[in-house]
């Protein structure tokens, strides 16, 4: 399958994306309960949305998937003239420069790869971020070997604990960091996120504190050309004393990122599935 995707990704990216839009349409048909989870999370997210409008972008969320997983067979294996060639990398590329600490807040959009292989190709900087093991020894080392295909960034294991990230982060090396899904209920706040309380960890703001770093959102977005990876000012007045008030900043900005590209983000993931108070899980 690996092997597959690299071959595919040799391609010319109009046929990448169009077999994205076909794979997608068949994940959307053929993975029921994975369809559930994002129709439950755009019903809680979007109650505004008709049910027309909701099973369209839970569609296109298929299709960006798919078109996603596609992309890494260039992303990772492409020669680099045509890597560069299809990402964008714009914005606030000032706030990169030097050697201030930086966090980059990183959310779940589709494109997170491209944006990661964008700032470790282009910006003369190491960067760290934390890594999470696949459970499939063959396709974790296909995932990390292509995350650091360029610029050798430091991959800290999520298991090492803060210490090797605050200390990579005060030596000058921005942190790609990516708060935003369900991960332990023990270390997360319940904020709200599009009204809804989520389990949400507060390692954004803990991170800036100890690491003394300006954040600086990326925000990743699909098109036919390739990627376009958009850097951001970075946040006044971040982080506070509060480390809720803080949190729940992180998901209102995220909101506003994603409002305008709602398909795009990664609503596969169970967002809502630790709740408050014993309350049931909506999947």
């Amino acid at each position: 399958m690996l092997k597959l995707l690299v071959l595919l990704g040799a391609l010319p990216l109009p046929f990448l994306r169009g077999l994205g839009w076909v794979l997608g349409g068949l994940l959307y048909l053929l993975v029921p309960s994975r369809r559930r989870v994002v129709q439950t999370n755009l019903t809680l997210c979007f109650p505004q949305w008709s049910g027309a409008m909701r099973r369209r972008q839970c569609w296109l969320t298929f299709v960006y998937f798919a078109q996603s997983w596609l992309d890494r067979g260039w992303l990772w294996h492409a020669p680099p003239a045509v890597v560069q060639s299809r990402l964008q990398l714009r914005g606030a590329l000032d706030a990169l420069a030097g050697d201030t600490p930086t966090i980059l807040f990183a959310p779940h959009f589709m494109g997170l790869d491209a944006a990661w292989t964008a700032l470790t190709l282009q910006v003369p900087r190491r960067f760290s971020t934390i890594y999470s093991p696949q459970v499939n020894a063959t396709v974790d080392a296909w995932v990390l070997a292509g995350r650091q295909r360029f610029g050798q960034p430091e991959m800290v294991a999520r298991l090492d604990g803060a210490k090797p990230i605050v200390a990579a982060v005060r030596r000058g090396e921005p942190l790609y960091l990516l708060p935003d899904m369900n991960f332990d209920p023990s270390e997360s706040l319940f904020v709200p996120f599009y009204g809804v309380p989520a389990a949400t960890v507060p390692s954004l703001s803990r991170f800036a504190k100890l690491g003394r770093a300006q954040v600086v959102p990326v925000v990743t977005r699909i098109t036919p050309q390739g990627y376009t990876i958009e850097v951001l000012p970075p946040w006044q007045d971040f982080p506070t004393v509060d480390l809720e008030a803080d949190t729940q900043r992180m998901n209102l900005e995220l909101q506003s990122y994603i409002d305008t590209m709602p398909a795009q983000y990664y609503w596969v993931h169970k967002r809502f599935k630790d709740r408050p108070n014993g309350e049931a899980s909506p999947y």
